[in-house]
């Protein structure tokens, strides 16, 4: 077994193919974050991006997308924008977490969305946790009939307020897969003003997240492409999603909707009709990821399982980075594993936004209005 380490856009035709067919070959694999289209643009957008390409027996065994950071720190691929992390490979690759970290030239990595299971980060494993999502396997109508039946004062409050919705404001319509850039400008304003308001980091402050969203809403092929919805009351845009798909999942990855709109749930009506669509599409699930959101509990019809742990190598950085990161980590656990510390942190952080912003209600957005 040999591994050559090389940057993404170095790997050619015969590589990327070889990507696409191991992770269609692999239902574990089937999520866009795993593909090749997101890791050639993050090699295109960040040095630091780099691909371990694995030969066995003088064939492409399998690919290890990661990050290599100052004093060979390792993190998965897109970090904390991404939900979902592994190694690209055949099922029966036998490689050790260790061995490849010395190829990778890290000391340490640290991952808490990995694929679960993978044999080679199976023993890394510190816990395992489920990612909710909408399985539409067997179509919409049975979909929603689970949900109705999980939560039927949910299911119907929220049938209540798409009704309203479109009594006091306008017909209710979903369109899918917008390819209008100006739609997206308009999620990703939302999105920065939800960061600002609730005490998070605005990720859109970073100019190459906005230029990688860009590439990921331009692409568009039958195995990869981002998808951008938007829900309409009239000809007004009042909530939407960019998530990426391959040919089978949408991912989500960043939901925002107009706070002026709020009392009427409109994220959530989104979510329902934008699962409606997916199904007609082709797709057979849309995962939410892991978190602490409420609503995800009663939209979810399955769930996914995604991997915690650290690898180490013995050296003074792995210790410097344990010492830091540990209690972190831990501390984030605690939180998210209980509802009740979920909600009064998030209290905290929207109290900390709102003191930043001085205590102003967030200006209001344009609409563009839908020719």
């Amino acid at each position: 077994m040999s591994i050559t380490i090389v940057r993404p856009t170095d790997l050619g035709p015969a590589e990327t193919e070889r990507w696409r067919a191991l992770q269609q070959a692999d239902p574990a694999l089937d999520n866009a974050f795993l593909s090749v289209e997101f890791a050639l643009a993050m090699g295109r957008l960040r040095d630091y991006v780099r691909v371990a390409v694995i030969e066995d027996g003088g064939r492409i065994a399998g690919f290890f997308p990661y990050e290599r950071h100052g004093f060979g720190v390792g993190k998965p691929l897109g970090g904390f924008l991404t939900t979902c992390h592994g190694l690209i490979s055949v099922p029966e690759l036998k490689l050790g977490a260790r061995e490849l970290l010395r190829a990778c030239r890290l000391n340490v990595l640290e991952f808490d969305h990995m694929v679960a299971g993978q044999p080679t980060f199976a023993p890394h494993e510190t816990d395992v946790r489920p990612a909710p999502v909408m399985d539409l396997t067997a179509g919409f109508d049975a979909y929603a009939e689970q949900v109705r039946a999980n939560s039927p004062k949910n299911y119907k409050t929220v049938r209540y307020k798409h009704r309203k919705l479109g009594r006091e404001h306008g017909d209710v319509r979903l369109e899918w897969a917008s390819p209008d850039p100006a739609l997206l400008r308009t999620l990703l304003a939302w999105k920065s003003r939800q960061y600002r308001s609730t005490g998070r980091v605005d990720r859109f402050a970073q100019p190459w997240i906005v230029r990688l969203t860009e590439e990921m809403h331009a692409a568009a092929t039958p195995g990869f492409a981002g998808v951008l919805t938007m829900l309409y009351a009239g000809d007004v845009p009042v909530a939407g999603h960019f998530g990426l798909r391959t040919a089978t999942s949408l991912v989500g990855w960043f939901p925002a909707y107009d706070p002026e709109y709020a009392r009427y749930s409109p994220g959530i009506v989104h979510h329902l009709l934008m699962a409606e669509h997916a199904a007609g599409a082709g797709l057979h699930q849309v995962d939410m990821g892991k978190g602490g959101r409420e609503y995800k509990d009663w939209l979810k019809s399955g769930v996914l399982l995604v991997a915690e742990g650290r690898i180490a190598r013995p050296s003074a950085t792995a210790m410097v980075h344990w010492i830091g990161r540990t209690p972190v980590s831990k501390a984030r656990t605690i939180v998210t594993d209980r509802p009740e510390l979920y909600r009064l942190a998030d209290r905290v952080l929207k109290a900390a936004g709102r003191l930043r912003t001085g205590g102003r209600p967030p200006a209001r957005s344009q609409k563009p209005v839908k020719p």
